[in-house]
C-alpha cells in the first residue's frame, strides 16, 4: 500500500518536472501545495481514495488533483509523470539539488544540452556556462563552489544536529562587542523535524560608530572551527559550509576534530577529492541594523506560505511588507527583471488604484534604477513598524504568532494570545532508562538529574523482556527493579520516583508482561520496537489492541520511525486517536531528535480530539534531558497548551490520573 509520504514524493517530483518543462506556474504551485497537504494528513490517503469527496475536502485538492491521487494510490505513480520522466533527462534533478540553482536556470542549462552534473562541470571549465542567461562570473563561481561540495552536503539534517550547529555560531558571535541581537531563523526557529540549511540573523546598533563591526562579525563567522568552506563573505551576508561528521558528538560540537577536517578539506578545495568529503550543512549569516531586526526575523523565519498570507493581508490594509519593515503602499509598484542588454522595470498602479500609468516600461543599463523605482527602504521611506515582530504583527491587527505555528495552517485566523507549552512548563519525565537495561545512570542518579532540572516526578521505565538487545528485564528482574525504585524513592526528597516499564507491543498487539505484573507498575509506556514494516491494517490493529489494554498509560513513539532512516509504522491515526480518547491513554511525543514521534500533524489531530499528550525524553544519559526542547517544539507546532500535556500537570493531578488505571 502506498503511504502518504510516497504520494507526496510523487506529487513533488511531478511539480518539479512540470516547472522544468515550462508549465504554467499556477499548475506547478497547485501540485506543490497538494504535496504539502498530503504529507500533513493524519488519515491514510489510501483509505480516503475510496471516496472522491473526502479527497476534495483536503486543502488544495480539486477534482482533477483528486483523480491524480487515486491514480497514485492505485498504481504508485502517474502516467503523466512517467511521460515527463522520459522527456526530462534524469540528471537535471541532480543539478536542481545544487545549492543556488532554481528551475529557470536549470531549464536554460537543459536548452544548452547541460543535462547532468558532469556536463555542468565541463561547461564551467570551458567557459560556456557564462553565455547562459543570469550566469555572470560571480554566479558561475558560486555554482563551482557548490558543486565541489555537492556530494557532501546533507539534503536534510536532524533538528537536534542543526540546533547544535546554530548554538556554536550564536555563542561565538554573540561574544563579539557591538552585537546587539542574534537569533537563528528559518525552519530551525520554527522547530521543523529536519532542516535544509541554517539562517542566523545578527543586529548591530543603528548608532554604532564602529564602521568595521560588520566586517569583523563576518570574519568571525567564516573562521569558526568546523567551517570547511566559505561560500561568500560580506558585510551584509555570508555563507559557509559547516562539517557535521566529526564536528558533532552526540550533541556538542568538538571543534578540535572539525578544525582538522577543515584544514584537510580547504587544502583540497577546487579539485575533485580522492575520497568522499565530510557531510556538511550550509549556514547563512545576515547582518542588519537593529531597527530592522523584527521585520527581518519575521521574513527569514517564514514559512514561505505564512509570509505570503502576511503580504496579502498587508496589501489589503494598504501596506507593503518586506524584510526591512512594514511600509505604506507607494503610488506605484515596480517589478524589475534582467533582460538582454539591461534591466527592465515595469510600473503598475498601486493596489486598488484605478489610475493608469503612462510609459509603464523603462529600461536601464544597470540595476541602479531611478529613485521612484527603488523599493521603499532605498527611497528613504520610514517603515511603520520594523524593530520587533510584535509591533509588525500589531500593525497588521494580529497577536504575536509563535514561530512554530507559522505554517499557513490557519494561524492568522486565531484571535490569540497564544498560550503554547514551553520547556519551563514540563515538570515530569515519564520515559527514562537506567543501568538496569540500556541506560547509563543509576536510579538515584537519574532522579537527581531530574530534580536538578526542576521536575517533581521521574518514572523509571526500563525495557521489557522482548527487547533483549537493550537488556530488557525478565519478570523476576523487573520485580526486583520495582523494589529498588521504591527504596530509592524513600531516600530522596523533592521528587517522586515512579516504578514503570517501557513494555514492548508485540506484533499481535499483546504486551510483553502479563496483567498481574503490569498492575504492579506505577507507569506503563507501551511502545512498538519490532516489525516496524507491518502493513497499515496490521499496524492499526496492533496498536489499537495495546491502547485498549486497561493497564496502559502511554503509547510510546507510536510509529517507531527514525527520521531520515526508516519510516516506521503507518497506522490509521484517526482510529488510534479515537481509541486513545475512549480509553484515556496519552500519546507520546518522543523528544529524541531521531524520533519526534508523534509528528506535529498527528499531535495536532490528537489535541483537536481531546487526547492527552506526553512529552518525554526517553532518557538514557544526562544529556538526553536536553532533547526536551525538540519535543516541546513539536508540541508547539501542534499548538499544544500546558493543559494538553500530562508532563506539565501539577504532581497531584498527574499522580491521580496515573493511579486511575490501577
Amino acid at each position: 500500500m502506498v503511504s502518504n509520504a510516497e504520494v507526496a514524493k510523487v506529487l513533488e517530483e511531478f511539480a518539479t518536472l512540470l516547472e522544468l518543462t515550462g508549465a504554467d506556474g499556477f499548475r506547478v504551485n497547485a501540485h506543490h501545495r497538494a504535496a504539502r497537504g498530503v504529507e500533513g494528513l493524519t488519515q491514510s490517503l489510501a483509505a480516503l481514495a475510496e471516496d472522491k469527496a473526502s479527497l476534495t475536502a483536503i486543502d488544495g485538492i480539486g477534482p482533477k488533483l483528486a483523480d491524480k491521487l487515486v491514480e497514485i494510490v492505485r498504481t504508485g505513480t502517474l502516467a503523466e509523470l512517467e511521460t515527463l520522466r522520459v522527456r526530462v533527462p534524469a540528471g537535471l534533478l541532480d543539478i536542481l539539488r545544487v545549492p543556488g540553482l532554481g528551475p529557470k536556470s536549470v531549464k536554460a542549462m537543459w536548452d544548452a544540452n547541460i543535462t547532468n552534473t558532469d556536463a555542468l562541470k565541463r561547461a564551467i571549465a570551458d567557459g560556456s556556462l557564462l553565455k547562459l542567461p543570469r550566469m555572470g562570473e560571480k554566479a558561475v563561481a558560486k555554482i563551482k563552489d557548490s558543486l565541489a561540495f555537492f556530494d557532501s552536503s546533507a539534503t536534510r539534517t536532524h533538528l537536534g544536529k542543526a540546533a547544535a550547529v546554530a548554538h556554536t555560531f550564536v555563542t561565538a558571535i554573540s561574544a563579539l562587542p557591538g552585537v546587539a541581537r542574534i537569533q537563528p531563523a528559518g525552519s530551525l526557529r520554527r522547530g521543523k523535524e529536519t532542516i535544509g540549511d541554517i539562517d542566523i540573523l545578527v543586529a548591530i546598533a543603528d548608532d554604532t560608530t564602529d564602521r568595521d563591526l560588520a566586517t569583523r562579525i563576518a570574519a568571525r563567522f567564516c573562521s569558526l572551527p568546523g567551517v570547511i568552506h566559505v561560500i561568500a563573505q560580506g558585510s551584509g551576508k555570508s555563507s559557509v559550509l559547516y562539517a557535521l561528521e566529526g564536528g558533532l558528538g552526540r550533541w556538542k560540537p568538538t571543534p578540535q576534530v572539525a578544525s582538522t577536517k577543515s584544514a584537510e578539506l580547504t587544502a583540497s578545495f577546487g579539485s575533485q577529492p580522492a575520497a568522499p568529503r565530510q557531510p556538511s550543512i550550509q549556514v547563512d549569516l545576515r547582518i542588519l541594523p537593529e531597527s530592522s531586526f523584527g521585520s527581518a526575523l519575521m521574513y527569514f523565519t517564514g514559512s514561505k506560505e505564512h509570509n505570503v498570507r502576511l503580504r496579502e493581508r498587508s496589501l489589503a490594509m494598504g501596506y507593503t511588507l518586506n524584510e526591512w519593515g512594514l511600509f505604506p503602499v507607494s503610488e506605484r509598484t515596480v517589478k524589475v527583471s534582467k533582460k538582454a542588454g539591461g534591466f527592465k522595470a515595469k510600473l503598475a498602479p498601486a493596489s486598488g488604484s484605478t489610475n493608469k500609468v503612462a510609459g509603464d516600461v523603462i529600461y536601464a543599463d544597470s540595476p541602479a534604477l531611478p529613485a521612484p523605482l527603488l523599493p521603499p527602504q532605498d527611497r528613504g521611506v520610514k517603515p511603520l513598524a520594523s524593530a520587533s515582530e510584535e509591533e509588525v504583527f500589531a500593525m497588521l491587527g494580529l497577536p504575536w504568532i509563535p514561530p512554530e505555528a507559522r505554517e499557513d495552517r490557519g494561524e492568522l485566523n486565531e484571535a490569540g494570545p497564544w498560550d503554547l507549552v514551553t520547556v519551563a512548563d514540563i515538570r515530569a519525565e515519564l520515559h527514562a532508562h537506567t543501568t538496569a537495561s540500556d541506560g547509563l545512570l543509576s536510579i538515584l542518579e537519574l532522579a537527581e538529574e531530574a530534580l536538578r532540572r526542576g521536575f517533581h516526578t521521574i518514572a523509571v521505565t526500563d525495557h521489557s523482556q522482548s527487547s533483549s538487545i537493550a537488556g530488557g528485564l525478565k519478570p523476576d528482574r523487573l520485580r526486583a527493579h520495582i523494589a529498588a525504585v521504591r527504596e530509592a524513592n524513600s531516600k530522596i526528597n523533592g521528587i517522586t520516583i515512579l516504578a514503570g516499564s517501557e513494555v514492548d507491543i508485540l506484533t499481535d498487539g499483546s504486551l510483553d508482561y502479563d496483567d498481574k505484573l503490569l498492575a504492579e507498575l506505577d507507569v506503563v509506556v507501551a511502545s512498538p520496537h519490532a516489525a516496524l514494516s507491518q502493513d497499515p491494517a496490521a499496524a492499526t490493529a496492533r496498536l489499537l489492541r495495546a491502547i485498549s489494554h486497561p493497564r496502559v498509560h502511554i503509547i510510546g513513539h507510536p510509529t517507531g520511525r527514525l527520521l531520515l532512516r526508516r519510516a516506521g509504522l503507518s497506522p490509521d491515526m484517526p482510529r488510534l486517536i479515537a481509541a486513545a480518547k475512549e480509553h484515556d491513554v496519552a500519546l507520546e511525543i518522543n523528544s529524541h531528535w531521531m524520533r519526534l514521534d508523534l509528528r506535529d500533524t498527528h499531535a495536532r489531530a490528537a489535541i483537536l480530539a481531546g487526547v492527552k499528550l506526553a512529552i518525554n525524553c526517553d532518557d538514557h544519559e544526562r544529556s538526553d534531558f536536553d532533547n526536551l526542547q525538540f519535543g516541546v517544539a513539536t508540541a508547539r507546532r501542534a499548538w499544544a497548551t500546558p493543559a494538553d500535556c500530562i508532563n506539565a500537570w501539577p504532581a497531584e493531578k498527574l499522580h491521580r490520573w496515573l493511579q486511575s488505571k490501577r
